[in-house]
Order: structure tokens, then C-alpha cells, then sequence
């Protein structure tokens, strides 16, 4: 994809430390409109994950070119067409009452997403809710709060106190198992 130099200027920096890196090297994209009076954009963090280089191309064009978007730099991920963020599903969370323990698995089979919310209930939960109906009630429960969110029907499954693995350091909400790049 070919950016047009002559109306945007483009970088990538380090996503963290928002340092400007070397040509070829993966950062995210940010944008300084050049041509722009009346709204303009100066250094626009896209948020996109790419590569640019300046080679040349078999169209003939000379202007920097970028890859194919490798990821976000962001929590954000695209199911079924939907954006969807982890605060959303943790803001749904508090405030039904669960514990922000919480893991998202996001995995791809055929050309569907599969898109599941494991929640860890807390031990006063658990012990409110020993009975199958009353897990498949809240369960239910649950699973329209976050399609009320997110306009994504996930598939919700409540479980016992402590049995998400916890991590050393910052907690792992998403597994996206999906290939969606080379």
C-alpha cells in the first residue's frame, strides 16, 4: 500500500516509548497531515501495527511503502466485524457483580470467529451458585449484558474461584488463537 508523501507524513515509532524507529523496522503507524487547514492531524497515533519501506514498486509509483497492517498496538481486537476492547467486557463485569478475573480466548475455525469469556467466579459466588440452574441463570444473565456492550453475542462460562492461571507481572486477558497474518 502506498502512502501519498506529497499530503501525509508517515512514521513509526516504538508503541511504548514513542520513539521514532528506523525504515523497515515493525512500529506503530502515526500520520502528520500535511495539506490539512481547517482539521489538522499532527503525529495521529493509528494505532496499527506495520512496517514501511521505500523500495521500488512495479507500479512505478516512488512514494514510502506500508505493509499490510500486522496487529493493533492496543488491546483492541476485531471479532465478527466488531471492535471490541477487554475494558468493555471488564466494565460489564463490575458491574454485574463479578470478579475481574477474566480471560478472553478468540480463536478462528473455517471463517468463523469463535469468541469465548472464561469469568472466575469469587468463592461467595461459587457457593451461592452450587446448583446448575442457578450458574445457567447468571450465565445467561451475563451473556446479555455483553451483548448489550459489545453487539457480539460471546459464549460465557462462569468458573470455579482460582482456576485461571495467574502470571507473574501483567495479568494475560486475551488469547487470540486466530492466524491472521503471515
Amino acid at each position: 500500500m502506498h502512502i501519498n508523501e506529497d499530503h501525509f507524513y508517515a512514521e513509526v515509532i516504538d508503541p511504548d516509548t514513542g520513539e521514532v524507529l528506523p525504515e523497515g523496522t515493525e512500529g506503530e503507524l502515526v500520520f502528520t497531515s500535511l495539506d490539512k487547514e481547517a482539521f489538522p492531524l499532527l503525529r495521529y497515533r493509528t494505532r496499527d501495527l506495520v512496517v514501511l519501506k521505500r523500495e521500488e514498486c512495479v507500479c512505478g509509483r516512488t512514494h514510502i511503502k506500508m505493509c499490510k497492517p500486522k496487529g493493533r498496538s492496543d488491546d483492541m481486537m476485531i471479532i465478527r466485524g466488531v471492535n471490541v476492547f477487554p475494558s468493555q467486557i471488564e466494565t460489564v463485569l463490575l458491574k454485574c457483580g463479578y470478579t475481574p478475573n477474566y480471560q478472553i480466548m478468540v480463536d478462528r475455525i473455517g471463517s468463523e470467529d469463535t469468541f469465548d469469556i472464561n469469568v472466575e467466579l469469587s468463592e461467595e459466588q461459587f457457593k451461592q451458585m452450587k446448583e446448575d440452574e442457578d450458574l445457567e441463570k447468571a450465565r445467561k444473565s451475563l451473556t446479555g449484558a455483553m451483548v448489550q456492550m459489545l453487539g457480539i453475542r460471546p459464549k460465557m462460562h462462569l468458573l470455579p474461584p482460582k482456576s485461571i492461571v495467574r502470571s507473574e507481572g501483567k495479568a494475560v486477558r486475551v488469547v487470540d488463537k486466530r492466524k491472521l497474518h503471515d
